[in-house]
């Protein structure tokens, strides 16, 4: 079963101490934050499963970081309680505003607490099968969303998206370089679709390497062309200063021999419903696998649009 990481942000450390043992008492993991300042670093060092957040705090209030949160694309579905004092309506209100999805009031009943965590989790897994690894959504929101795009009968395009070379960058340099690499492939698709897409539009994490992004058809070329500009300036960081110099590494291939491995890069297939009919998701996955299968041979990072028309 797991076990749920909540962070605790709170300036009062007589409180920090109450959650904590309220907490760990119903086997819960914890991590604190005295203030918002700190609240927002361990957020991203930690990735907890839900965030108790008091609203008067040093620095940065919890308003504040509930408003960077809930405007980061990787963090916005990350469940947040908001402490506020006995009375403080003002305060309950302001919570609510900057998108805290409950809150409770101090003194609290540990009892009542619980209660509200676990529905806010529950509620939370529901609504979202968010991926651990970059909190983006996952397959259940994935297929919602393009049945969505579906029934809405508009044009719309589909960019599915793998890393080039993973597995032999994977193996040589541990899952840890391998999920950081994976985290830094989310951050560049984000930034790429905030930059050159609709301010609606989606990203998706499949599972492993593999990603994907809704947008308009006027828009998927551009933002494919900013994840590769982007991901190129990225790759060389990701390896020893020897390696990337090389621009290759040494791995081994599916027959055990030993060979040259060019370095990451990635692949994009963009499916549309430009000049065919697209009826159920299923149908956007099998064109995505076999439009990233072309794409991966060519040259480095690439990618290719459906240009085919039903006949």
């Amino acid at each position: 079963m797991k076990k749920y990481r909540i962070l605790i942000v709170d300036d009062e450390e007589d409180i920090r101490d109450i959650l904590k043992l309220t907490l760990e008492g119903e086997d819960y993991e914890t991590a604190e934050a005295a203030d918002g300042k700190e609240a927002l670093r361990m957020v991203q060092a930690k990735s907890p499963d839900l965030v108790i957040l008091d609203y008067n705090m040093p620095y940065i209030d919890g308003g504040e970081v509930c408003r960077r949160l809930k405007k980061d694309i990787l963090l916005r579905h990350l469940p947040i309680i908001m402490l506020t004092g006995k009375g403080d309506i003002l305060d309950k209100i302001k919570g609510i505003d900057s998108g805290a999805d409950d809150y409770i009031v101090k003194p609290f009943e540990p009892a009542e607490l619980l209660a509200r965590i676990r529905m806010i989790i529950r509620r939370s897994e529901r609504d979202l099968e968010a991926n651990p690894l970059t909190r983006l959504p996952g397959n259940i929101s994935i297929t919602n969303e393009l049945q969505n795009h579906i029934d809405q009968k508009t044009l719309f395009a589909v960019g599915y998206l793998d890393l080039d070379k993973f597995k032999a960058y994977n193996d040589k340099y541990g899952f840890e370089h391998g999920d950081e690499a994976i985290r830094e492939t989310a951050r560049i698709m984000l930034g790429a679709v905030s930059e050159q897409g609709n301010s609606d539009d989606f990203v998706g994490h499949i599972g492993g390497d593999d990603f994907v992004f809704i947008t308009t058809l006027n828009k998927a070329e551009e933002i494919s062309r900013k994840i590769i500009e982007e991901f190129e300036k990225k790759v060389p960081s990701l390896y020893t200063p020897e390696d990337a110099k090389n621009g290759w590494i040494m791995a081994h291939d599916r027959k055990g021999q030993l060979q040259k491995v060019n370095l990451l890069s990635v692949s994009i297939g963009i499916v549309t419903n430009e000049f065919r009919a697209i009826t159920h998701p299923a149908q956007i996955g099998e064109i995505g696998a076999e439009l990233k299968e072309a794409a991966k041979r060519l040259e480095r990072s690439n990618y290719i649009k459906d240009q085919r028309k039903e006949g």
